[in-house]
């Protein structure tokens, strides 16, 4: 099972990673031409509300609800009830994303100022706001296809093409900046309605480019919904607590958001920053749970509670061994990483300074959320909603409540330290009642992963600080090339620091992750 879950994990995570890739140059695209302005924060604003309805129906509901009873519809009925049961799913996802995209636009001008009333106070960037959020909203339906798409392909463990899926996304809307801004200008039209094309653009393409793929597998889609259909009232009924069971990220950044319209710039800085600390997540966290959800559906079909704490716990080691040690890296080179990466063009050093700051305080915060990409679904495939949505309430709660102390004392950077504590609080708390549920968590081995990792990400931790500061007073000049040297050389030293503690610590799960990584078995 851990040799399975470790290749489809690996597979993933590489083309995960090409995607996130794709998403830095994504957005370095975008702050070379806007960088922390108020047009920035306008289309960062904007982008919040079909955002957060994207994650609560795309990502949560179909992780959560769909991919379990997909999985057991397959093993138990074959692929036609299947087949069925998806398009049943992408009919109602047309109704229902349709309706909220038109009810999205009717009333713009209303949500917007309401969750964005302190823009008005900055000329014309409340009216902007407003109208990239009409333009945005029919994202929402584009996404919500793409990941019925991807939430079939994994069921029948076909994960390299809706892994990739995103690239497609990012490839659209680099090319969108790139070639419409410049256009845009020197036309007179406003600039940032560009990145809105590139946005419906990419949400089109990671939709169509998954369809070749499904109709291999034999799916044809039926224009049918029944909402008396057994199978589909059981993806409905998770699907609704399961949409909040797995909301409090994304309801947390919407707090964060509008907590930070009162700072210029500062919304911009905390998407740049929750983007580089989704690097990690959607490398390793995503990567992972996405390889775990389909065996641990199977497992939970079978009432094989004993596995699925085998699957959990081997799943949360190796998310353990890859978080850890990028949470650390990513605190002490902030600085370095975020002036490599955006300070060009419109991005200046007090853009670096607000997106740096905001960085080292959201990292802690990735251990949390790779977690929770596990544990949260786990629950869905036992059928149990009921303890993700109380654990998700009180999360939000917390956060909120985090936030608003934070934000009176640090500012906007304490949006991001609240955030990282109230994930860390929900994966843990979601994952002490899992192992109630299958009747033991493996907790012994995890803290012994867990303690030993911490040793060697701090070890790693002090070799990246010094190298840099020594690489620093060798290439101390602010072109590009130096940058590279003084962050690569720091990371690629730091690497090998933590392989040599890892090694002589005997930390079986980076010796396993490494192996994945290098392609081959390990000892």
């Amino acid at each position: 099972m851990s040799e399975r879950l470790g290749r489809s994990a690996g597979l993933i995570g590489m083309a995960t990673f090409t995607s996130r890739v794709l998403g830095l140059v994504r957005d370095q695209a975008t702050a070379y031409y806007f960088g922390t302005t108020w047009r920035a924060d306008a289309f960062v604003v904007a982008t919040r509300i079909p955002t957060l309805l994207r994650d609560l129906f795309a990502e949560g509901a179909m992780s959560a609800a769909f991919v379990p009873t997909l999985t057991r519809t397959l093993a138990k009925d074959g692929k036609d009830a299947a087949w069925r049961l998806g398009s049943q799913v992408i009919n109602g996802l047309l109704i229902v994303t349709g309706v909220l995209v038109v009810l999205g636009i009717v009333f713009a001008d209303p949500l917007t100022s309401s969750y964005a009333a302190k823009f008005a106070k900055f000329p014309g960037k409340l009216e902007l706001t407003i109208e990239l959020t009409r333009i945005n909203m029919p994202f929402l339906m584009l996404i919500a296809l793409a990941a019925a798409c991807m939430g079939m392909l994994n069921a029948l463990r076909r994960f390299l093409i809706p892994a990739a899926a995103p690239a497609t996304y990012n490839v659209v809307f680099i090319v969108a900046t790139i070639a419409l801004v410049p256009l845009f200008r020197s036309m007179g039209v406003q600039d940032v309605t560009a990145l809105s094309i590139g946005m419906l653009g990419g949400g089109l393409a990671q939709f169509l480019i998954q369809i070749p793929a499904l109709r291999r597998e034999g799916y044809r889609h039926r224009w049918i919904l029944d909402l008396k259909d057994p199978v589909l009232h059981e993806v409905l009924v998770l699907m609704g607590p399961g949409t909040l069971g797995v909301a409090a990220a994304q309801i947390n950044l919407f707090v964060n958001t509008w907590l930070a319209t009162d700072v210029d710039g500062a919304a911009t800085a905390l998407r740049y920053a929750f983007q580089l600390i989704y690097l990690p997540i959607g490398i390793f966290g995503v990567s992972v749970a996405t390889a775990a959800i389909p065996e641990l559906a199977r497992q939970a079909a079978a009432g094989a509670l004993a596995d699925m704490t085998k699957t959990v716990s081997w799943g949360i080691r190796l998310m353990l061994v890859l978080s850890i040690p990028a949470i650390v890296g990513l605190i002490v080179l902030a600085g370095p990483i975020v002036e490599l990466i955006f300070q060009h063009g419109a991005f200046n050093a007090t853009s670096t300074w607000m997106t740096a700051g905001a960085l080292a305080l959201y990292a802690p915060g990735i251990l949390g959320y790779s977690l929770v990409k596990i544990v949260s679904p786990s629950f869905y495939s036992l059928r149990e909603a009921r303890t993700p949505v109380i654990v998700s309430v009180a999360t939000i709660v917390l956060n909120l409540v985090l936030n608003l102390w934070l934000n009176s004392i640090y500012g906007f950077k304490g949006l991001a330290l609240g955030t990282a504590i109230a994930a860390n609080a929900n994966a843990g708390l979601l994952l002490y009642l899992l192992s109630k549920k299958l009747g033991g968590g493996d907790f012994p081995r995890i803290l012994v992963t867990f303690a030993k990792t911490c040793v060697a990400a701090a070890v790693m931790g002090v070799a990246a600080y010094y190298a840099e500061v020594w690489l620093h007073g060798i290439f101390e000049q602010p072109a590009l090339l130096h940058r590279l040297i003084r962050v690569g050389g720091a990371i690629g030293i730091a690497l090998a620091v933590l392989a040599a503690s890892a090694h002589l610590l005997r930390l079986e799960e980076f010796s396993t992750a490494l192996a994945r990584v290098l392609r081959r078995k390990p000892r």
